[in-house]
């Protein structure tokens, strides 16, 4: 019984500790310090899975001694990396077994280099699988139990934590993700506003260099053009080579990797450039290369490539940050060597491909299923880019949001707000704020953002499908319709102004109850103001009636009417705004 109470006494204290933060950083130390104080041990490490590199970093933590006038714990952090695989910590991640070693020197699946990285004597090991999702995420262990060997009660104790860990871990990354992607798209923006309002290709490739250490990081890099006449490739811009860059301003078509991938047309990530012989060693300190070709029309005239002093430094996640800012790259380029018209329409297309491709993503993959309920929504640009955005995103179990919104303006400008708006509602929504305070720090981060005269209006509501009960917010969007089972309609309107607009504004929010018959539509108003050749609008109404009058079809097929319907009442030359659609159903 003594024990069972401490057990709950540490997973209470342990639970509280990591609900304290969502700083990756700071939640991987307290998965350490945790480790080491619960199991009684001389030092902890934590290593994360990841598929893409074969160096995986670990997180190492020793010297835990407690302090003589408080009783803590005072960890020392140290970062290195291991071969994917390596040791027990690595058999555990292959296996997804728990272990004890307490004799790890006489173990054959013992890597002995731990020692020389970490400076300690490995003597005994409690290893744990951390499984979050069902995926398996990383590896905790506790090294050298101070008094004897670990125990049947020490791996008991610590698969408890390890659960604790695994979804702390999982969380922190999802908002670490969010955090990253917010900033990645602003920088994005950013870049796109400066590539359109500048011809000096110095300026703006210097700016794309300059993000690109920000998200991707780099030593050193630069970009070449291809000069088709002479074979050859030529330094357009370059960082970090110092006076030895001279020596190849000018390359050899297939010479080096920039040259490979500029024959190829082909992407390279190099994790050591030791063993690869294209590596052509101008900057002395590189250990590790990506290089990605700059594509016009799918026709390459160039090349950029990021070099850094530390192995494994790229994967997949940096090739595509690079791919995307080698496309802005290439445009600078082009708009340097061609005719001011040809380029400003090769440019602008590339531009669109880049930003439709981008707001695609954004977009739901498939409705959700949702134990109840029946949900279908649709998106329709007007052109290329739209400035619409609608999706479901999964809270916790039995909790979605569903968001609807659009961008004043069109195209390209419309799509990057909408960027912006996402990624912060994303990242709020990680926070688990409530919906006033998620919709007020979302409007002060678009405030700072974007520019005056800019808004975005929306609506957010997180359904609970377990108790039938829908939360919501409406920041200045079109209301949406609310079909109760008889026919009674009421329209969900409490919330706030539009996003962008004023700096500290409040929002309210409003539950609903959901019952068997209800159902709710949600729109962007180029479905109201699409006009006939009297000039008419086809209204709320109009909506209304569709939606009273079809309630028992499913919601893909009153989205479907309703798009039927539409079309039959505009103009033949009606121009349409984007269409933005979500039919939610109780069942």
């Amino acid at each position: 019984m003594a024990r069972q109470t401490k057990m709950e006494k540490l997973f209470l204290h342990a639970a509280r500790m990591l609900n304290s933060t969502l700083d990756y950083e700071a939640l991987m130390k307290l998965v350490l310090e945790l480790t080491a104080k619960a199991t009684d041990s001389e030092a902890a490490m934590v290593y994360r899975i990841d598929d893409q590199v074969e160096l995986v970093r670990a997180r190492f933590c020793e010297c835990l001694e407690p302090k003589s006038d408080c009783g803590c714990y005072e960890p020392k952090i140290e970062y290195f990396k291991i071969p994917k695989g390596a040791g027990i910590i690595g058999w555990v991640a292959e296996n997804r077994e728990p272990i004890i070693v307490n004799d790890a020197a006489s173990d054959k699946r013992f890597y002995k280099k731990l020692e020389e990285l970490t400076n300690i004597k490995f003597k005994s090991i409690l290893a744990i699988p951390l499984i979050g999702r069902g995926q398996m995420i990383g590896v905790v262990e506790a090294i050298n139990k101070r008094n004897g060997g670990f125990t049947d009660e020490d791996l008991d104790t610590l698969i408890g934590l390890a659960n604790q860990f695994a979804v702390s871990i999982d969380n922190a990354n999802l908002y670490r993700d969010a955090k990253k992607e917010a900033r990645d798209r602003r920088l994005l923006y950013e870049v796109g506003k400066k590539l359109s309002s500048t011809l000096n290709v110095d300026e703006v490739l210097k700016l794309i260099l300059a993000s690109l250490r920000k998200v991707v990081g780099y030593n050193a890099g630069g970009v070449y053009l291809i000069d088709e006449k002479k074979h050859e490739l030529k330094t357009v811009y370059a960082e970090g080579y110092g006076v030895r860059a001279e020596e190849f301003a000018e390359l050899k078509f297939g010479q080096g990797l920039v040259g490979w991938v500029a024959k190829s047309g082909k992407s390279v990530i190099v994790p050591d450039v030791s063993k690869d012989d294209r590596y052509i060693n101008v900057h002395r300190q590189t250990k590790s290369e990506i290089v990605t070709p700059l594509k016009i029309d799918g026709r390459v005239i160039g090349v950029m490539t990021l070099e850094s002093n530390k192995l494994t430094a790229y994967d997949k996640k940096s090739l595509d940050l690079l791919t995307t800012f080698a496309s802005q790259a290439a445009i600078s380029l082009e708009r340097a060597v061609m005719h001011d018209k040809m380029l400003e329409n090769r440019r602008f297309e590339e531009q669109l491909a880049i930003a439709r491709q981008i707001q695609l993503t954004f977009l739901p993959k498939k409705r959700p299923d949702i134990d109840g309920y029946d949900i279908s929504g649709i998106n329709i640009p007007s052109g290329e880019v739209g400035g619409d955005y609608y999706d479901y995103i999964k809270i916790i179990d039995n909790q979605i949001g569903i968001a609807i919104a659009d961008v004043s303006g069109k195209g390209i400008p419309a799509a990057l707000i909408m960027a912006s708006f996402r990624a912060s509602l994303i990242a709020e929504i990680r926070n688990n704020f409530a919906l006033r305070t998620i919709c007020k720090k979302v409007n002060s981060l678009l405030y700072d953002s974007i520019e005056l005269g800019n808004f975005v209006t929306a609506f957010y509501g997180v359904l609970d499908s377990k108790n039938d009960i829908f939360t919501f917010s409406n920041c200045g969007h079109n209301q949406p319709i609310h079909i109760h089972k008889k026919n009674k309609v009421s329209f969900l309107k409490e919330g706030g102004p539009a996003l962008g607009v004023i700096p500290d504004a409040d929002y309210e929010e409003r539950p609903i109850f959901l019952v068997s018959g209800d159902l709710l539509f949600f729109y962007t108003d180029g479905v109201t103001e699409a006009e006939n050749d009297k000039g008419e609008q086809f209204g709320e109404d109009r909506l209304v009636e569709i939606l009273v009058n079809n309630g028992k079809l499913s919601a893909r097929d009153i989205r479907l009417l309703i798009y039927d319907e539409l079309i039959s009442f505009a103009s033949s030359t009606h121009i349409f705004d984007d269409l933005t659609m979500i039919v939610l159903k109780k069942i």
